[in-house]
């Protein structure tokens, strides 16, 4: 039997938790998931039951700490990532009093639009939180809640979807400054909270949750260790959000290098030693920890695109990407600017839709597939381009995530960006991130530099010369379409 030590990750995400199991090495030895619904019911409305995602996570970790006890490994540890920009709202008993609503929710979008029609009050929130004013931004959330956009019954208290489990699990009503630091409502130079933001969003100082380092430390309550068949007391990091604990996972910590997610949706960022978001807004700047930031951006539309088109074809998504990949890059001069979702970044306009151009008769579904790759491809581009003109180096990227099963996106994406992309598929992405935050905590690694120099690259993807000067050309096309489509009025 093993006596080697583990943390287990809590990686509390939008339709399952996962809990990873890992040591100092950064080798993940064992996962287990359970799952929840995320309802849609409602035109724009993307939520989940609380004390549903509690529940699996409790189930999750009791699975992971009974394989831990099976192989012999001390549990020194858990830690937490979660789905950044959620919300909940909790009654005096500490019980939610609404669902918890995730980033996806677009019921906000008047809100949004209304704060963005005035450019000083939207660039100013921007500039001061590191958050877009979107509908993701739980301050825009909260202003739509608390303006009656929604019933939401009596709410004392407001936090994110893992402050609540953090609270069930230690009783200690506490968030971290990575996850705030995707809220809208952090300052992210004095890591407190922002009262124009507050002002904005209808609420209290004394609503939220103390604010305490992603590193911090609470002991696990009696009752939940009980339940998970861990000791009571032992060590809860607080972890952080998603995103950018996922560079960490993947190993993109070092300055310049970038990890680049590709599954329904999309994202890329790259670490630097300071917060800020570039001087047209179109970034984010998201904490990690001990000092360390990401500035980048996500995309809606990532593997949702191609989805979409085997759906819309009627055939097998890999089939389809297969037959894609036999087109040139260029498309046969078909363009897709595919905004299935609106879109975020760089644009951050909910509403916008999508179109294909140049499109002719003898343009069938491989190229219409292909010509959408290509624009998921370039908007990713575009949020590269928006995170090197702010100052901040992207010298290699880091790529992880479902989509890069089909071969198609990644070469599709490294032609776009005209670099390599190095794929680290078994990373174990935030989950593992979450645990390496937790050896830096408990002093077992001594940066989170050195931490990420532990993940391994497993492949390697180059861009092809020819489909990267094609998709350079066309790049600042999207710009000028991109407007137009933004005033187009059907």
């Amino acid at each position: 039997m093993s006596s080697v030590p583990v943390v287990l990750g809590v990686d509390l995400g939008t339709t399952a938790t996962k809990v990873v199991a890992a040591g100092t090495d950064a080798r993940v030895l064992h996962t287990t998931e359970r799952g929840y619904p995320l309802r849609t019911d409602e035109s724009g409305e993307a939520t989940q039951d609380a004390a549903e995602v509690l529940r699996a996570a409790i189930e999750a970790l009791a699975d992971c700490a009974a394989w831990a006890r099976e192989q012999g490994h001390e549990v020194a540890g858990l830690s937490f990532s979660s789905a950044m920009h959620t919300l909940v709202g909790l009654d005096s008993r500490g019980e939610p009093a609404t669902r918890a609503f995730n980033w996806a929710d677009t019921r906000a979008a008047d809100v949004a639009a209304r704060l963005r029609a005035e450019p000083e009050t939207s660039s100013a929130l921007h500039r001061a939180t590191g958050t877009p004013v979107h509908t993701q931004s739980v301050m825009v959330k909260l202003a739509w809640l608390t303006s009656g956009g929604a019933d939401i019954g009596e709410v004392e208290r407001w936090c994110a979807l893992k402050d609540f489990v953090v609270t069930a699990f230690t009783g200690e009503f506490v968030t971290e400054h990575s996850l705030s630091s995707g809220s809208g409502l952090q300052d992210m130079h004095s890591l407190t909270w922002h009262e124009p933001a507050l002002e904005v969003a209808g609420i209290r100082a004394e609503q939220l949750p103390e604010l305490r380092e992603p590193t911090a430390s609470v002991p696990l309550a009696p009752q939940v260790a009980e339940a998970v068949g861990l000791p009571a007391g032992l060590p809860v990091v607080l972890g952080g959000g998603d995103g950018p604990l996922a560079n960490l996972g993947v190993g993109a910590v070092a300055p310049g290098v970038a990890a680049l997610s590709l599954g329904t949706s999309g994202a890329l960022r790259v670490t630097r030693d300071k917060p800020g978001v570039d001087d047209r807004c179109r970034t984010f700047s998201y904490a990690i920890a001990d000092g360390l930031w990401v500035i980048g951006g996500a995309v809606s539309n990532g593997g949702v695109a191609g989805q979409w088109a085997a759906e819309a074809f009627g055939v097998d998504v890999a089939d389809l990407l297969d037959e894609a990949a036999q087109v040139p890059a260029g498309a046969d001069g078909l363009m897709a600017l595919p905004y299935l979702l609106g879109e975020r970044a760089p644009w951050w306009e909910p509403g916008l839709t999508g179109a294909f151009l140049g499109l002719r008769r003898s343009h069938g579904r491989a190229e219409m597939t292909r010509a959408v790759i290509e624009g998921v491809a370039q908007q990713l581009a575009l949020v590269r381009d928006a995170v090197t003109e702010s100052g901040a180096e992207v010298r290699a990227v880091r790529a992880t995530g479902g989509g890069f099963r089909s071969r198609i996106w990644a070469e599709t994406i490294a032609s776009a960006l005209n670099m390599n992309l190095d794929l680290a598929e078994g990373s174990g992405g935030s989950g593992l991130g979450a645990v390496l935050l937790a050896w830096r905590a408990l002093g077992e690694i001594d940066s989170l530099a050195h931490a990420a120099e532990l993940v391994a690259v497993e492949s390697q993807v180059a861009p092809d010369p020819a489909a990267a000067d094609l998709l350079a050309r066309r790049r600042p096309l999207i710009d000028q379409l991109h407007h137009t489509l933004r005033d187009l009025s059907l």
